[in-house]
């Protein structure tokens, strides 16, 4: 069940390239991180030029990914082949940047996070008992 923000700085994208990035980073987290497509949400925000630095003086553009995915459920490796495979999805839309291209997963317990009103340990402690998940 991750939840994702991409973040897109200077000239607004086209939507195209929002729906490009929505996929890869859908098919990124099914493929990489081994997460449920169908509870990958993903929203694209965009921000204008010049309202982003790097080292204190704008850049023409700028990306960053943040997600949010359950504590425990990947390794060490599987999110390290996630932060440089979204690092070249984001290069690769966007081209060269003077910022460097930020991605950050946070791990939250599956006590403190869910979706439609149930918490991940709720729905684990469900699937456990032979419940609907």
């Amino acid at each position: 069940m991750p939840l994702i923000q991409i973040t897109l700085a200077g000239p607004a994208p086209s939507p195209a390239i929002i729906n490009s990035l929505q996929r890869e980073t859908t098919r990124l987290m099914r493929d990489v991180l081994h997460k449920e497509a169908a509870l990958t949400v993903v929203g694209i925000s965009h921000l204008p030029a010049g309202a982003v630095t790097a080292g204190g003086e704008p850049v023409a553009a700028a990306a960053w990914l943040q997600g949010l995915i359950t504590a425990g459920t990947n390794s060490a490796a599987e999110k390290a082949a996630f932060i440089a495979a979204a690092e070249a999805m984001l290069a690769a839309a966007l081209g060269a940047s003077a910022a460097p291209t930020y991605v950050a997963l946070q791990e939250l317990p599956a006590t403190d996070w869910g979706y439609d009103g149930r918490t991940q340990a709720a729905r684990r402690q469900e699937h456990l008992a032979g419940g609907a998940a």
